[in-house]
């Protein structure tokens, strides 16, 4: 039995069309004769996951070089647990981060594996409280953003540059995608239902990528505005 896709059949009719005329009766009998013997193939649904909204807490991503300034030389993170994305962790390793006023919080974790450019993720609050105006922009894009200190067991780090306050975003796979109907670099909104703390979050940005599960990350003052731990109900929204 042969496979083939509506598409293919579709085709095939508008050409037997054009050959006969018009003559619907013509293409129908030719049709029915050309694929007696043929399973025509269902187009596939968009796949769609569970929805998880994860709370990101204040961390740090570190380059390998600044793992053994900070921890020793030959020094690698060790996982403490497993986060929700395949491949990634939070690690036994912290350091002390200092802001330009010389506020400082004593212990702040570092997510694995490491990276090329070292990034630090606060929310709007530490950022108040250590003195610092970190600019709002998806991981990784660091021009033009504050430095800090970071202080570990064997040495400090001085960063020039890499303090950011994490854009609110969701990761998905393609097929999530599909099923959604967006694409990388896309905008969205999430609606969250939690009694009198309900709201929408605009500009919720889009990340695809294989083998990625479907996660929205917020910030701890986004997470603890809409009282996530309560909420009813969650949407992403086109």
């Amino acid at each position: 039995m042969r496979n083939v896709s509506r598409s293919a059949i579709e085709a095939i009719v508008r050409q037997l069309l054009r050959e006969s005329d018009g003559n619907a009766k013509g293409v129908a009998d030719a049709v029915v004769a050309a694929f007696a013997d043929t399973k025509v193939e269902s187009p596939v649904e968009p796949k769609k996951s569970e929805l998880v909204v994860s709370i990101s807490a204040r961390h740090i991503h570190l380059t390998d070089a600044d793992v053994e300034t900070l921890f020793g030389k030959g020094k690698t993170l060790t996982k403490m647990k497993d986060l929700y994305q395949d491949g990634f962790f939070a690690a036994n390793e912290t350091v002390m981060l200092i802001g330009p006023r010389k506020r400082m919080l004593p212990s702040v974790r570092i997510l694995g594996p490491t990276r090329k450019e070292s990034q630090v993720e606060l929310s709007f609050t530490d950022a108040i409280s250590l003195g610092i105006d970190p600019p709002v922009r998806e991981s990784g894009k660091l021009d033009g953003t504050p430095g800090c200190v970071l202080v570990g067991p064997a040495g400090v780090v001085e960063l020039k540059k890499g303090v950011i306050r994490a854009a609110r975003h969701v990761h998905m796979s393609p097929e999530e995608a599909a099923y959604y109907g967006v694409k990388d670099k896309d905008m969205m909104k999430l609606r969250v239902t939690s009694g009198a703390c309900s709201t929408t979050f605009d500009d919720v940005l889009v990340r695809v990528g294989k083998n990625i599960k479907l996660e929205v990350h917020l910030d701890t003052d986004e997470g603890n505005a809409v009282d996530l731990e309560r909420a009813t109900k969650i949407e992403l929204i086109k």
